[in-house]
């Protein structure tokens, strides 16, 4: 009998010692219990992407998050400083701040997001070089293929606002894309044939492009994939000249005459904090296993803007609909938690 009791009180005391240590190891993989901090990103596919970390560690670790809102330079300097603690979709290359950053080990640039990395450049609609009978569009540009041939079709892509002149869709103000494709227009020589229009916001930008495609209007626009709009508008994107470094540092430092580069290759990247790094575990552990394929976003995106769902509600279906990609990224028993959980 007193080899029983003796037996179940040191039973008692293993479990009570197992539920502590675990306690104390789930506080510790979320934040030491403070809320994991998202920088709320300004496009779409960032804001899907932002999603599924959010939802894997609330439901899989219990940990709270917030996405904070601010302009892309004010919430990557968040980053930089500690302020906020992730940024879920950077490709590598794009930012001298980070870059430098990640340099001097103020962040870790984390994982391989996004298989192939972010696609991007300078696009017109398929019907600009190819017509579309079905909607009576003659071709405007049959023969257009690349960036440096704008300046000759400066007059299919004409600006309302400043007769004479084309008009070329940047980035929204503030983003890096921005100052790099003022520069690109200098160095393909477009800027005295192109207005360089910069949009105040992202939504902006998608109102334009979406406009123009509907009422079957020519227009030149910079953007990126995956993305939205070109998961569900017929664009063609147009060559550059090839990648090249001394080019690109040229247009990235803002030199008087930048020579024309196409953007570096990249690997889509999270931005952890030295913060996060250090006292956030179960973070830093998704960050190195998330992998999703440019099909898998672009088919959320396209459901989010034709169901009218949010990317939170997008990133939920699809973590309930890929359950042995979820065991991918977590421990079995987290995943477990994760994919019970609605």
């Amino acid at each position: 009998m007193r080899a029983a009791r003796l037996c179940k009180a040191m039973l008692v005391t293993v479990v009570t010692a197992f539920a502590t240590s675990y306690t104390v190891t789930a506080a510790a993989a979320c934040n030491g219990g403070q809320p994991v901090k998202f920088a709320e990103l300004g496009w779409d596919s960032g804001r899907f992407t932002t999603e599924i970390f959010r939802v894997v560690l609330e439901r899989g670790y219990d940990c709270k998050t917030e996405s904070v809102p601010g302009s892309n330079a004010i919430v990557l300097n968040a980053v930089i400083s500690g302020d906020l603690d992730a940024f879920a979709e950077y490709p590598t290359g794009r930012t001298p701040i980070v870059e430098a950053a990640a340099k001097d080990g103020k962040v870790q640039l984390v994982g391989n997001i996004l298989q192939g990395g972010v696609q991007e450049g300078f696009y017109v609609p398929a019907y600009v070089i190819k017509g579309d009978p079905k909607r009576n569009i003659k071709a405007l540009a049959p023969n257009l293929t690349s960036v440096a041939q704008l300046g000759a079709y400066s007059s299919v892509f004409a600006d309302d606002e400043e007769p004479g002149k084309g008009r070329i869709m940047n980035c929204p103000i503030g983003w890096q894309c921005e100052s790099d494709n003022t520069e690109k227009i200098k160095a393909y020589k477009l800027s005295a044939e192109y207005t360089n229009f910069h949009p105040g916001t992202g939504a902006a930008l998608d109102a334009a492009i979406v406009s123009a495609f509907k009422r079957g209007r020519p227009i030149v626009f910079y953007y990126w994939q995956p993305s939205t709009i070109l998961g569900k508008y017929d664009a063609i994107r147009l060559t550059e000249t090839p990648y090249n470094q001394a080019c690109w540092e040229g247009i990235t430092n803002k030199i008087a005459e930048p020579c024309p580069s196409a953007s570096p290759p990249n690997t889509v990247k999270v931005i952890l904090s030295r913060k996060a790094m250090q006292s956030d575990p179960a973070l830093v552990d998704l960050a190195t296993k998330v992998n999703l394929t440019l099909k898998d976003v672009e088919t959320q995106l396209a459901k989010i803007d034709d169901q009218k769902i949010s990317p939170r509600q997008a990133a939920s279906d699809f973590i309930a609909q890929n359950p042995a990609l979820v065991r991918s990224w977590v421990p079995a028993n987290v995943a477990a938690k994760v994919l019970a959980s609605k």
